[in-house]
């Protein structure tokens, strides 16, 4: 009959057990005993340094790797890689010594049903020290990631490279892991968690990662260990004080997340994730969106005081124009002077740069120069789109700020927001004042669109400031000096005019604060297609 498949004689003279083409059982197996030995040692692999280190784990209130896998990872999509690895042959000093998967796990699964590949230290074999079969298993998931481009995650828990493996002039052939960093940096998105101690070796990943959450109390992440620190500088110091969650999200800004726990640090990964494509050539994910799109909010009418000198919450304006009124910080406890969160509008992911008047005013100096210029980076890498929220007095003065350089890191973000070619949008509440007029994505910057509110005033300087420089010495002849410089200061006001600027086309519109949110989906919406062309060069310099 045409198109029938034959079958092959049976081999089984008394046919019992021979069906359809399947072979009759033989008497015995090969693959049995081999397959029961293979599940042994997986259960064994499973267990990490054993029942005594995990449950001095769970003391520390950490979970452990697998753990913290089962709670990233969905259900049943996760494939692990390399799980038989151990110290590798050629490190003499670790013969004898038992480290299940040679203490980091690795493989990929899907997050919120999107593919992704995980790197999990485990603290419970050798302190999660980095050792040479590990690291070939991490290089290995690095290439893997970016040649398949989905997104790289750290679970970082570790001491750092493992001593007796990496002293010695072998050393010198190491770095790669860096290197690749590098290399993937805006191709893949790359999230290191710090769940546990992140020290030498290890502390680079979280400073090369895009996104880092660290745990309060039990994330710590330093160059140098206590031990190594008192050894080197006599100093005295204990991890936490060292390099703990506290330090490097309010003084050091490498954080950009406090966490309570390990649960919260997977769930805000998850969080996280959710705004980002999967790498670069891809469009940021777009959610169904319940929230009206032209949803008018009255409160933006009460939202500024009656004086432009009186502080008010940039929150409260973020809260009332987002979708649902959620949003994402990031480095929400460091360089408090400005905003930089990530939200949607219309179901579109977009990042906010807002100054923020409630702390100094809402002024420019260099830490909140550098956070603004990271985050602008990050969107423009990844294809989200920008939205400012201008209040903005200006860069902080004085002989401390240009002794630390502000020149310098005013200009990363000048730089990063004249570089970004994704969408960006300009709404300009009450002050645009010189520079940070600019940085904040004035007219010169390409915005796609650029909105004020009635309140706006947009200057080199602020009244008071122009009427001291300018009109000091008309305000020191007069009988009445108060009152000469008020009248001063109103007069300059009405140069500074907003409906000025507008009538000059500096400005799209001026609109009413209440339909701000249906302005900025509309433009966003608008703006969806932007392409742009810039000279070719092998790279810019940047203002580090």
């Amino acid at each position: 009959m045409a198109g029938a498949v034959s079958q092959p004689p049976s081999t089984d003279d008394s046919g019992a057990g021979a069906q359809a083409g399947r072979p009759a059982p033989a008497a015995t197996s090969l693959l049995r005993p081999l397959v029961e030995d293979l599940n042994a040692r997986r259960a064994v692999i499973a267990l990490g340094g054993g029942e005594e280190r995990v449950a001095k784990q769970h003391a520390a209130q950490k979970l452990t790797a697998r753990e913290r896998l089962g709670l990233l990872v969905d259900d049943g999509s996760w494939v692990e890689l390399g799980m038989h690895g151990r110290p590798h042959f050629s490190q003499r000093a670790m013969d004898g010594v038992d480290a299940p998967a040679d203490g980091v796990i690795t493989g990929y699964g899907r997050i919120d049903g999107r593919l992704a590949a995980v790197v999990a230290y485990d603290f419970t074999v050798m302190a999660g020290a980095m050792g040479m079969t590990g690291e070939l298993k991490v290089a290995r998931l690095r290439e893997l990631a970016l040649t398949k481009r989905i997104p790289l995650i750290w679970l970082l828990d570790s001491a750092g490279a493992r001593i007796q493996e990496a002293v010695g002039s072998l050393f010198a052939g190491s770095g790669d892991l860096f290197r690749e960093q590098v290399v993937m940096s805006g191709v893949i998105p790359q999230v290191a968690a710090v769940m546990g101690p992140c020290a030498a070796g290890t502390a680079y990943i979280p400073g090369l990662a895009d996104f880092v959450p660290i745990v309060r109390g039990r994330g710590s992440m330093a160059l140098a260990g206590p031990h190594l620190v008192r050894a080197a500088v006599g100093e005295d110091v204990t991890a936490e004080e060292l390099g703990g969650s506290r330090v490097h999200t309010r003084r050091s800004g490498v954080a950009d997340l406090e966490v309570a726990d390990d649960q919260e640090c997977i769930a805000q990964i998850k969080r996280y994730l959710s705004y980002m494509p999967s790498h670069c050539e891809q469009e940021p994910p777009v959610v169904a969106c319940t929230d009206p799109v032209d949803r008018v909010e009255e409160s933006l009418l009460d939202v500024l005081p009656d004086s432009n000198r009186k502080p008010y919450d940039m929150y409260e304006v973020i809260r009332a124009i987002v979708d649902d009124g959620q949003w994402f910080d990031l480095k929400p406890q460091w360089a408090r002077s400005v905003i930089t969160c990530l939200a949607r509008f219309g179901g579109r992911p977009a990042g906010i740069v807002a100054n923020q008047p409630r702390q100094l005013g809402g002024i420019l100096d260099n830490d909140s120069a550098d956070k603004a210029a990271r985050f602008i980076n990050l969107c423009n890498a990844y294809g989200i789109p920008l939205v400012y929220l201008m209040d903005v007095p200006g860069f902080m003065v004085g002989t401390r700020v240009e002794e630390q350089g502000i020149i310098r890191h005013g200009a990363k973000m000048l730089y990063a927001t004249a570089n970004a070619t994704v969408p960006k949008l300009t709404v300009i509440l009450r002050k645009a004042y010189g520079a940070g007029y600019y940085v904040m994505c004035g007219r010169a910057y390409e915005p796609d669109l650029i909105l004020a509110w009635p309140s706006a005033e947009i200057s080199v300087m602020g009244a008071e400031g122009a009427v001291e420089i300018v009109f000091r010495k008309q305000v020191e002849a007069a009988e009445d000096p108060a009152a000469k410089r008020a009248e001063l200061i109103e007069a300059y006001r009405k140069i500074i005019d907003v409906y000025i600027a507008a009538g000059n086309d500096m400005i799209d519109d001026v609109i009413d604060p209440r339909q701000t949110r249906a302005h900025i989906c509309r433009g966003l919406e608008m703006a969806a297609g932007k392409r742009v062309q810039r000279p070719w060069k092998r790279g810019g310099i940047v203002p580090v």
